[in-house]
């Protein structure tokens, strides 16, 4: 810039001065070139953007532009999970539950007092309660189930949170014993039931429950009911596993609401150690739809654990089938259940991981029929118990190892401690 064009500039910013007030006059390189650079005061600026009194003042003012806090980054949840399967009450461990009363009802705490340590010490523990608790029905056992309702109160003691009522066993006592069950478990305090639905409002709503920020949606489903089934007049609902649409809109329905969701179903052939196509099928299409972890039971004996890779780079924990947590049945593969440890992860994004699968395996213990029926951890039995069962189960070699055995043939080893 030549001193003429510099002379015309200075008067012009002379005359604006004397027009609107002083200005900051100065002059910079940049780029290589002399620039004369104009800043103007805060009382400047305000004459070509008027501000209403009534607004906040300017970051110009010496006023914080906000005073909200940063959110806090979401921090890293983890939930021990335990599932177990079937509770089939037969009329033995009713009646050894009377015994062991001393106030004229059933005390049935010593069935569970083993794994009572082991169950409590999961975040949440989840169970498939396989007999009705229905109080205007004595005691039965086969064909037609129904247990005291101290057994509930057992169940929660022992450490239970989520009570699955979804299997063929479910209608043994008519509409009136399944709506009694469920008003039984909705009054027990820390238990949440599925799977059983007083109505349709009931159907359609999101189970679910919720511990240390982590939301876990609940599914329960049913394939049989044994022919039995509800009154055209009943407001009781049930899912049977025929009715994807329903499954895939209880998913979703969950998944969108929740952070995980857990699926409970009764299917498959009893007394067979392989899924069928038809689960297989089913858990693929349950995990696309957004299920994290499948418990399966009904087969009475154990099922393989498997992952389903998901289309979405997620992966779905499945196993087909728990087995017996207690009953009274009387072959070597049907005393031999487990307890599947798993560790739900809400990751800093939000996203669900499933990690650290354990199967640890169990063995319902009982010779004296009314008398001795529990339920031992593997680590706790051994060759002198199991010597004494073996004729009862029809099995000579029943021992520790036998049950080693029996598990790694059907649970892949990567599930398996050691």
């Amino acid at each position: 810039m030549n001193n003429k064009a510099v002379k015309v500039f200075l008067s012009v910013t002379l005359a604006l001065v004397v027009v609107f007030g002083a200005v900051a006059v100065g002059m910079t390189v940049k780029n290589g070139r002399s620039v004369i650079e104009v800043n103007a005061p805060a009382p400047f600026a305000e004459r070509f953007g008027k501000r209403d009194k009534t607004e906040e003042p300017s970051a110009s003012a010496d006023v914080p532009a906000s005073t909200e806090t940063p959110a806090a980054p979401q921090q890293k949840t983890s939930l021990r999970m335990l599932s177990v399967g079937d509770n089939l009450i037969h009329d033995g461990i009713y009646e050894q539950a009377k015994k062991r009363s001393k106030n004229g009802g059933y005390d049935f705490s010593f069935c569970y007092a083993r794994v009572k340590d082991t169950v409590a010490a999961a975040d949440i523990a989840t169970i498939n309660q396989e007999t009705i608790v229905a109080k205007s029905y004595q005691p039965s056992g086969y064909p037609l189930f129904n247990s005291p309702q101290e057994l509930g109160t057992a169940v929660k003691d022992t450490g239970f949170d989520v009570v699955a009522l979804a299997n063929n066993h479910m209608l043994d006592k008519t509409a009136k014993g399944l709506t009694e069950a469920i008003d039984f478990w909705d009054a027990a305090d820390g238990i949440t039931r599925t799977g059983a639905y007083k109505d349709k409002a009931d159907l359609d709503r999101v189970e679910y429950i919720e511990k240390d920020g982590i939301k876990i949606g609940l599914v329960g489903i049913t394939q049989y009911l044994n022919g039995l089934s509800l009154p055209k007049d009943s407001p009781l609902q049930i899912i049977l596993t025929g009715d994807e649409a329903t499954i895939e809109r209880k998913i979703k329905a969950a998944k969108a609401e929740c952070d995980a969701v857990l699926v409970n179903v009764h299917w498959g052939t009893e007394y067979t150690t392989t899924p069928s196509q038809d689960q297989k099928n089913l858990a693929k299409k349950m995990a696309a739809w957004g299920a994290n972890v499948i418990i399966g039971h009904h087969p009475h004996v154990l099922q393989p654990i498997e992952w389903i890779n998901n289309t979405d780079g997620t992966r779905t924990l499945v196993t087909y089938s728990l087995g017996n947590f207690i009953s009274q049945q009387n072959t070597a593969a049907r005393v031999i259940g487990g307890m599947l440890h798993y560790t739900l992860t809400k990751e800093t994004d939000g996203k669900i991981t499933v990690s650290d699968v354990l199967f640890e395996p169990t063995v319902t213990h009982y010779v004296a029929g009314s008398h001795d029926v529990q339920i031992y951890p593997l680590s706790q039995y051994s060759d002198a118990l199991a010597k004494k069962q073996a004729s009862r189960i029809k099995q000579s070699d029943f021992s520790v190892a036998y049950i080693e055995n029996f598990v790694k043939d059907v649970i892949p080893a990567e599930f398996l401690k050691g």
